[in-house]
């Protein structure tokens, strides 16, 4: 089964109060889970791979083929594809936790960028996630 994800991270602020979003839909574009979570004072950058590697422990237990994720962080995802280099030590600590995860990965994995208004789904449960305050365990 191929399952499509989308993320988002939010950060009100950069830095500042920051959640996560995912949505996880089948083949046909039905809903078939989806989270959203606190992670605290990051930027947007931070928030946007948090989300990620939400996505990558989410998908395990999902039990797809194939996991094509669609992310409007055009940065997170060219870092991603080998595009742009990952100069922030911050961001390369998560980026490397992703490929550790995704090299561990039972199932294939394609990431892709979309425009803001193809994700608002995922945006809109990344500012639930901040006003929940609700803290993710990933």
């Amino acid at each position: 089964m191929i399952v499509y994800a989308f993320t988002d991270g939010a950060a009100r602020g950069n830095p500042g109060e920051s959640g996560i979003g995912v949505i996880y839909k089948d083949e046909r574009g039905v809903t078939l889970t989806e989270l959203s979570g606190y992670i605290g004072e990051a930027t947007n950058n931070v928030a946007e791979y948090h989300a990620l590697l939400a996505c990558l422990h989410g998908a395990s237990d999902l039990k797809c083929s194939k996991l094509v994720v669609h992310s409007d962080s055009e940065l997170m995802v060219r870092q991603l594809r080998g595009e742009y280099k990952v100069k922030d030590p911050g961001l390369k600590r998560l980026f490397l936790k992703v490929q550790h995860l995704l090299g561990d990965a039972s199932f294939a994995f394609e990431i892709k960028h979309v425009t803001r208004d193809l994700n608002q789904e995922a945006d809109r449960l990344a500012n639930l996630g901040i006003d929940s305050r609700k803290r993710l365990r990933i």
